[in-house]
């Protein structure tokens, strides 16, 4: 239908340049000087204008390619062309040349009209007669002539007004419109309200079934310090659900498989603080929990206790900081990255956790990543943005914490019990109030035990917005002795932040957030990105000056700067410390320089460190190298190599990691240059109830850690929202999980599993279209909303309809059309559910369009454009006795009045 109506509509060229807007190299070509040889005696008219779509296998390229019947063939415009293939070719009026390069650089072609002259690379050619015609827009290259300049085949099909494109190789432009289809699939092009879009709440039960997530380690070492030995450790990390709350449990072993840590929680969230009912909560736990942190008196601390809040679930303890805790496996280390830059570092340790506390924010938003790194070369990444700026808490709006736990102590204990600094019994009660877009203020009271000894405190503080910065003002009294003072202030100033702190404890004051001996504490630290040759090179210096009453003064001094190429990125930092003492010498300044890379070499992923002691004595301290590679779809190896100063050894060790459906199997082994050897196996795999069919699944997902979802898709005949049991499952439909595209396609019976999604965030399910093999059955909805649990697998339900199509003609009022304006088609519901642009007359099609109720509207650039309403008055039914709703010429007047069917309806038909 497409092809006739460009064949019918190819003439009126003048119309149509104004409507395409054909670029400056079309427009340069229209004053081109007559040529200097003769092409022919033909000479262009409108009998014979042709109007080609430009086809490469199924992909349409440009607005249109111009061309002309001549007495000989067949003739383009090599303008649009040049802009349909996105050929680097530049026409130049004044001196009658096209110059450039054909889909590589090494490819250069020059046509010389005046010299009669078409070069390509090195080999030179007469321009003969009939090549190239002069006409209105522009050079008209004879087909045959360009297919050859090009190394392509141009194939003309007039009766269906299509010029085809046949290339024995990929061409640059096919690539790239891959790459943009791939794009499409995972930025869905239409944006959602998730609120406004159907939900499909999942509720809690009595019982559910937990998964399991599982790790088994076996290795053997011969070393000569230690002897020979032989480990065998395991990790268990289950969720599910018991008394109608979510719970989990970890069970970590030792190195000979005794049973070491056990940890229980119990809690519910709700994003939409819907918890307790008159509480309003998002947020309560019990079990083993982590307390709430605040500037001046308390740190995050993990232990057996009970915790509530109503805060937003990924509101950070304090505006200008945050702590980060999670369960880091034997043998495994983790880095903390904020916005790309690497901030600290957490080792194993025996408790089985990693702790980063007090990590600062910047002003504005704050990308914050963990990174875990495993043993035999297994990597987990979590990420979050965390946003600082005014709306840290709404005006008039309260925000409560409120919570108790035995510091450092799990619920059931199974080892020995490890001593730390706040062991004991603590508790605390909180508040935020914001009192208008600029102003919010805390309040704060806890009973903590420090050092074996309790106190008592309380805490307020003031935060307020200032320009481009929030400043923050706090107080703080232990009721038994002290007080403390802080000032904080956080901004930017042009591309700079800025953070700066200064605080002051006063009658022996100690607390989580203030040591023993502590006066005050003053800090300043910047955060620039340089340019550098064109590149963003980020840079971070903090200093730190500390006074205490025993006379140890400190400084520290950190400067970190970070360089990102093509394919490395290096972070170096210099830390030094200075210390000061009352009594004798100060001790000598201490300076250490690391260096971080990752990179890569051909298919060689690179990660390296560096630490190297530059004061007071010169000596590395340890260097590690890593690499990664492919050795399969589902298959890496990992090669390392290392020195550690203090042990005075070398290492080299190898692995391969091998994922397969159900488990994971890792394998390495490594050598030391005293004569150490060791090797290992680890096994990795999660088993939970499988929503398909009741009983139990094996995966290599983490089911246990994320949440899950089982689709259902089905053709929902009566269109009434809901499945029967008579209407049909569809198989082999791809499904999106938010702005991804899941792995795995619908079976048989309609049904496949999503994995992988992030609890307590909602995300939306829904059908990726382009899987879909009838372009005349469409999804009902954009999706249905989710609230994925750790271990749940929440079920929704898919429909497809029937689809037809919705065509039209957009006109000025008095006559004249409208091109290039952007269309949208809204449900009834007021959701965008196609999108689609005029072309040169006017003319504009909706396609897979779902059975239903429409209407048509000007999208908002498009209005503002030509001084509009978005709002058109014409709706259109699209059904089994309408499927192609045909709705005539929709007028659009210039005080924005939309008046349709200005010329009698077409009667609906059934499609051609």
């Amino acid at each position: 239908m497409m092809g006739q109506r460009h064949n019918i509509l190819g003439r009126g060229f003048d119309a149509l340049v104004k409507a395409a807007g054909i670029t400056a190299i079309s427009a340069a070509s229209l004053f081109l000087a007559p040529p200097a040889l003769a092409a022919s005696e033909w000479t262009a008219s409108d009998d014979d204008a042709l109007l080609f779509d430009l086809r490469s296998g199924k992909y349409r390229l440009g607005d249109g390619v111009r061309g002309y019947q001549t007495d000989a063939g067949i003739c383009v415009d090599l303008a649009d062309m040049i802009m349909a293939m996105d050929i680097p070719l530049r026409l130049d009026k004044k001196s009658r040349r096209a110059t450039g390069w054909i889909f590589s650089e090494t490819q250069t072609l020059t046509i010389d009209r005046d010299s009669n002259i078409v070069q390509k690379v090195n080999t030179k050619a007469k321009l003969q007669a009939g090549q190239i015609h002069d006409v209105p827009e522009g050079w008209c290259v004879d087909l045959k002539s360009l297919s050859d300049w090009l190394d392509v085949e141009l194939e003309p099909d007039l009766s269906n007004a299509l010029l085809t494109i046949e290339s024995a190789t990929q061409l640059p432009f096919e690539r790239a419109l891959q790459r943009k289809e791939q794009a499409a699939k995972i930025r869905p092009r239409n944006s959602f309200d998730l609120s406004a879009l159907p939900q499909s709440p999942e509720p809690y039960r009595f019982w559910r079934t937990p998964s399991v997530d599982a790790v088994v380690s076996a290795g053997g070492l011969k070393d000569k310090r230690s002897g020979q030995q032989f480990d065998l450790r395991y990790e268990l990390y289950a969720s599910g659900e018991v008394g109608k709350a979510s719970f989990d449990a970890r069970l970590s072993s030792n190195n000979s498989g005794v049973p070491e840590n056990l940890r229980l929680r119990a809690y519910r969230t709700d994003p939409k603080g819907k918890l307790l009912g008159p509480l309003k909560a998002t947020h309560f736990a019990l079990g083993d929990v982590s307390t709430i942190s605040t500037p001046l008196v308390s740190q995050s601390v993990a232990g057996r206790g009970a915790l509530v809040t109503n805060r937003p679930v990924e509101r950070p303890d304090s505006f200008d900081r945050t702590s980060f805790r999670g369960e880091l496996p034997s043998g495994w280390d983790a880095e903390l990255y904020r916005n790309g830059q690497l901030l600290a570092f957490a080792e194993n340790r025996t408790d089985g956790r990693y702790e980063f506390l007090d990590v600062p924010l910047l002003y504005g938003q704050n990308r914050i990543e963990i990174v875990l790194y495993g043993p035999q070369g297994q990597v987990r990444r979590d990420t979050k943005v965390i946003p600082v700026g005014l709306d840290s808490i709404p005006p008039r709006d309260t925000y409560y914490w409120a919570g108790i736990n035995e510091a450092g102590e799990d619920l059931i204990r199974l080892g020995a019990f490890v001593p730390i600094r706040q062991a004991g019994w603590r508790g605390g009660f909180g508040v935020e109030r914001g009192i208008n877009t600029k102003t919010s203020v805390a309040a704060s009271l806890f009973s903590l035990q420090i050092d074996g000894n309790r106190h008592n405190y309380l805490e307020g503080s003031v935060r307020r917005a200032v320009g481009p910065a929030l400043l923050e003002l706090s107080a703080s009294s232990n009721l038994d002795q002290g007080t403390a003072f802080r000032g904080q202030l956080l901004g930017q100033l042009g591309n700079s932040y800025i953070s700066a702190e200064s605080l002051w404890a006063r009658g022996n004051f100690v607390s989580d957030q203030i040591g023993e001996n502590v006066e005050s504490r003053h800090s300043l630290s910047v955060d620039h990105s340089f340019k550098i040759g064109g590149r963003a090179v980020p840079f971070h210096i903090d200093t730190q000056y500390e006074t205490r009453s025993d006379g140890r003064d400190s400084l520290d001094v950190t400067g970190r700067m970070s360089l990102n190429f093509n394919r490395l990125s290096l972070t170096g930092e210099l830390n030094w410390e200075k210390r000061f003492s009352d009594v004798g010498p100060d001790p000598p300044d201490r300076l250490d320089a690391r260096v971080l890379a990752n990179g890569r070499i051909g298919k060689v992923r690179l990660r390296g460190e560096a630490v190297y002691r530059l004061a007071p004595e010169k000596r590395f301290e340890r260097v590690n190298f890593t690499g990664e590679w492919r050795a399969g779809e589902r298959s890496d190896w990992r090669a390392e190599l290392g020195y550690d100063a203090g042990l005075d050894r070398g290492r080299a060790g190898i692995g391969i990691i091998r994922r397969f459906d159900k488990f994971s199997l890792t394998a390495s082994a490594e050598a030391a240059t005293d004569g150490s050897v060791a090797a290992g196996l680890n096994l990795a795999f999660s088993l939970g109830p499988d929503p398909r069919n009741g009983k139990f699944r094996f995966s290599s997902n983490k089911l246990a850690d994320n949440g899950q979802a089982m689709a259902i898709v089905y053709r929902d005949e009566n269109r009434d929202g809901i499945r029967q049991s008579n209407e049909p499952l569809v198989k082999n439909v791809e499904l999106t999980a938010g702005q991804s595209v899941a792995l795995t396609a619908t079976d048989i019976n309609g049904r496949a599993i999503i994995d992988n999604l992030q609890p307590f965030r909602p995300v939306l399910i829904g059908i990726d279209s382009s899987s879909l093999a009838n372009p005349y059955v469409q999804p009902a909805l954009p999706g249905v909303v989710i609230t994925p649990r750790p271990g749940v697998a929440v079920t929704v339900e898919l429909p497809l309809v029937s689809a037809g199509e919705v065509e039209g003609t957009l006109v000025r009022k008095g006559g004249g059309t409208i091109s290039g304006v952007g269309l949208e088609l809204v449900d009834v519901e007021g959701r965008v559910v196609r999108e689609a642009q005029t072309e040169f007359d006017g003319f504009f099609l909706f396609d897979g369009v779902p059975y239903g109720s429409y209407a048509v509207r000007i999208a908002k650039l498009s209005a503002q454009a030509i001084q509009v309403s978005t709002t058109l008055l014409t709706r259109v039914v699209v059904d089994e006795d309408n499927q192609v709703a045909r709705m005539g010429t929709v007028t659009v007047t210039s005080n924005a009045n939309m008046a349709a069917n200005d010329v009698d309806q077409p009667e609906p038909g059934n499609r051609p």
